[in-house]
């Protein structure tokens, strides 16, 4: 385990974009979405249309797995 961020792709309204994430975050995420019963793409377009300010896609991505396992 490096801790290092891996780039990984997504697709947000029809457009392709990069994220890059650490493997545990991504695997969270996937996680998350898999219990929702939604595609990543589609709770990265949630987590998109949610963020606020200038706070870029991946931060928001890892905001959001963390609020999501301290319940």
């Amino acid at each position: 385990m490096t801790g290092r961020p891996e780039k990984h792709s997504l697709t947000l309204h029809g457009h392709r974009t990069s994220v890059s994430l650490e493997a545990e975050f991504w695997r969270a995420f996937r996680d998350i979405a898999a219990l929702r019963g939604v595609p990543v793409n589609a709770l990265a377009v949630e987590i998109d249309e949610a963020r606020q300010g200038d706070i870029g896609l991946a931060s928001a991505i890892r905001l959001f797995v963390l609020r999501h396992y301290r319940g």
